[in-house]
């Protein structure tokens, strides 16, 4: 996920600062943050949605593009968010660190979602942000969702997730417990968050396929030429490499859901 710092902002007078008593349900709403974009499009009303960031409607970042259309967008910035009256703000953990003290020195309610790094922790994330939003049935409603029960039948194909510069996800990333609960065997080495894989590694395993976040097979810049070497082109066409878009996999919500539901598909043409 793309991040970004900002230095302290100077805010002169004439924002009018909507005051939200508490527990009371948020009625201006603005993200700064893509993953926060998502879940409050995912458990909001769409006229508590204010604003969201500037990669909200970008289909190559974000899984809820689609959904975002129509809304307004900020840059990030401290002025804009006022400039919206906002009862709250969400913010990713470490970014915009000055634009959220600004806004919260102006009485605004200031949220820093964790980022997850297990489906349990994102099940909690996304109840603890319906919570927020005083929408929490919804939030367990998608929380039940994201409990993905792996399936109960069939073979389990082995399947490694490749991506730029030879970097794999362990089983224990979230994109590792994606695949699992898809019905693959995680391929990789070790049984951790991830690591990089060599080349000659995958050669010498052979996982079955690939898992990749683009379906680019050229190599157009280094960080994907490793992708395009010949011994991996022989190995793996296009047939045997799924594609599951980065945008999917980023963010907790449901484009998780997505993301299982492309690899079961491909699974159930590699495992009758």
């Amino acid at each position: 996920m793309r991040r970004h710092a900002i230095a302290a902002a100077v805010i002169a007078g004439g924002f009018a600062i909507a005051a939200t008593p508490a527990g009371a349900m948020p009625q201006r709403v603005v993200s700064l943050n893509l993953c926060a974009d998502q879940l409050l499009l995912a458990l909001a009303d769409r006229s508590q949605i204010a604003a969201l960031s500037a990669l909200a409607r970008d289909p190559g970042a974000s899984a809820a593009a689609e959904t975002a259309e129509g809304l307004p967008q900020t840059r990030g910035t401290a002025e804009e968010a006022l400039a919206l009256a906002p009862d709250l703000v969400f913010l990713g953990p470490l970014d915009r660190l000055g634009t959220g003290r600004v806004l919260a020195a102006r009485g605004v309610r200031v949220e820093r979602l964790a980022l997850p790094a297990s489906l349990a922790e994102a099940r909690a994330l996304v109840r603890q942000t319906a919570a927020l939003l005083g929408h929490p049935g919804r939030g367990e409603a998608l929380a039940r969702q994201l409990d993905i029960p792996p399936p109960q039948e069939g073979r389990a194909p082995s399947a490694l997730p490749y991506e730029r510069r030879g970097y794999a996800s362990g089983p224990q990333s979230i994109l590792g417990e994606l695949i699992g609960r898809a019905g693959f065997l995680h391929a990789g080495p070790g049984a951790g968050l991830g690591g990089f894989v060599s080349l000659e590694t995958v050669v010498a395993r052979r996982p079955e396929v690939l898992i990749v976040g683009s379906g680019t097979t050229g190599a157009g810049d280094q960080g994907a030429a490793l992708l395009a070497h010949p011994a991996l082109a022989r190995l793996y066409p296009a047939e045997r490499r799924i594609l599951v878009p980065d945008a999917l996999t980023v963010c907790p919500g449901p484009g998780f859901l997505a993301a299982v539901d492309r690899l079961r598909r491909a699974r159930a043409v590699l495992s009758p």
